[in-house]
């Protein structure tokens, strides 16, 4: 199956590298993780890792992964394990485990309760009390280690028919794992399952009734969660040791899915979140807001992006916007002004947040499977649009980057390599019987595909 070109979007030549990633590309990266003042011990085994959403550098790239280029249900899956219940949560790996998330429906069916959120639309009602689990998986051959039911509750809203009741991603520092459940709260645990602190968060009011799904993300000891919803939105803050609040900024905002940022710029970090109103960045110390910028449209789900000094947002519902900001000097609102370096409304992403592999910026139309490739540093297209053939079904799952290919899997279970280069070639269009949303995850010669049902664990012998 073939890829076909979406004429009349542009053309332009590549900047981007193809293959692994070389020591300088490396280290510029390194210099925009999220991982701000880790020893350089530990920042080498993190991108080795995959401790997080998105990856060691917040972008969906394994800066030192190699994982196949096709498979089958018969060949290349090294394992294959079902998961309880139905949770959109991706995995992550540290060592040699792999962690996730589950949400699995217990006790007999109730009386059908529907959400009555002003205009709900498209909503599953709860039939059933939810036991939330956190698991850890053997990398070698898929055993459970441990699987441990952090909460046991009567969901209050049921969620988007495609949703999940456990969607946010955990998270690790090498030496907890925490796991932000949003109302049903946010929970640290060693990595042998044994729960260290937890807090209640109260109850989340989303939009539509559509469900939760931003997850934490770590600066130094500090977990920091957003918790934008139809009630009082707030950034917080907690001490990863003790579950201490270290601080909590109110926003003015809606219900935002997107995860927050960790970026570093001339040895300073910010955490930026992408939102309706406005993106906005706050010291992580202190929680102080540093700048905003209005530009997005309804309803964003999509994370932003680091590359080169720039925070890269976009996302699409009743309307498309995309825009590069220049974090240098930024202060106060700077809508409109010199900081905004580019704006595009050319087919932003939805529920899939960006690949930045390299020099390249790329994205899929809305859900769909059309994917851009764009010089971050200009928006321009670097060659049309390309259409993937093979997936036929939305796409919920962000693209990622690792080897010098990029992987793209839809919810029909088709997953479709193209290699990192000027032409994008398909290396491999991949089916597995089941349905994915969550994220893919990678590390060595690994690739785990979370589906509804399974976790694969996708490896040559």
């Amino acid at each position: 199956m073939n890829l076909i070109s979406i004429k009349g979007e542009g053309a332009r030549t590549f900047g981007g590298h193809p293959g692994w990633v070389t020591v300088g590309i490396f280290s510029a990266l390194c210099l925009q993780s999220f991982v701000a003042n880790c020893p350089a011990a530990d920042l080498t085994n993190r991108m080795i890792q995959w401790p997080n959403w998105r990856g060691p550098l917040a972008a969906g790239v394994a800066p030192f992964a190699n994982p196949p280029t096709s498979w089958t249900e018969k060949t290349n899956v090294r394992w294959k394990v079902e998961i309880p219940g139905k949770g959109h949560s991706s995995p992550i790996v540290q060592n040699d485990r792999v962690f996730l998330l589950a949400a699995s429906p217990t006790g007999p069916v109730q009386p059908a309760v529907h959400d009555s959120a002003p205009g709900v639309h498209d909503s599953v009602p709860v039939t059933h009390r939810h036991q939330y689990l956190a698991m850890a998986l053997s990398r070698t051959n898929g055993r459970v280690l441990w699987s441990k039911v952090i909460k046991e509750e009567w969901p209050h809203e049921g969620g988007h028919v495609t949703g999940s009741q456990a969607s946010n991603s955990p998270v690790t520092d090498g030496e907890r794992l925490f796991a932000f459940l949003g109302s049903r709260g946010l929970y640290a645990l060693t990595l042998d399952g044994s729960l260290l602190w937890q807090k209640d968060l109260g109850k989340m009011k989303t939009h539509h009734a559509h469900g939760e799904g931003s997850s934490p993300v770590i600066y130094g000891e500090s977990l920091i969660v957003n918790w934008d919803h139809e009630g009082e939105s707030s950034l917080q803050a907690f001490d990863t040791r003790t579950g201490r609040l270290l601080w909590k900024t109110l926003r003015d905002e809606r219900t935002t899915w997107s995860t927050p940022l960790i970026i570093e710029l001339g040895g300073k970090a910010q955490v930026v979140v992408s939102a309706t109103k406005r993106v906005r960045a706050y010291d992580p110390v202190t929680g102080r807001q540093i700048w905003e910028c209005a530009g997005l449209t309804d309803n964003v789900v999509s994370s932003p992006v680091y590359w080169n000094g720039l925070v890269i947002a976009g996302n699409s519902y009743y309307s498309q916007a995309m825009l590069a900001i220049r974090v240098a000097g930024a202060s106060g609102d700077i809508s409109g002004t010199t900081n905004v370096v580019w704006r595009s409304q050319r087919s932003p992403p939805y529920v899939s947040s960006p690949l930045l592999y390299e020099n390249t910026l790329y994205f899929l139309r809305h859900n769909q499977n059309v994917l851009s490739r764009v010089d971050p540093a200009s928006g321009i297209p670097l060659g049309d649009s390309l259409r993937l053939e093979g997936i036929r079904d939305f796409i919920f799952a962000s693209p990622l980057g690792a080897g010098g290919r990029i992987y793209i899997t839809g919810r029909d279970g088709a997953t479709v390599v193209l290699r990192h280069d000027p032409q994008n070639a398909v290396l491999g269009v991949n089916v597995l019987e089941d349905s994915f949303s969550a994220s893919p995850a990678a590390a060595g010669r690994e690739l785990y595909l979370r589906g509804e049902r399974f976790l694969y664990c996708i490896a040559e012998p």
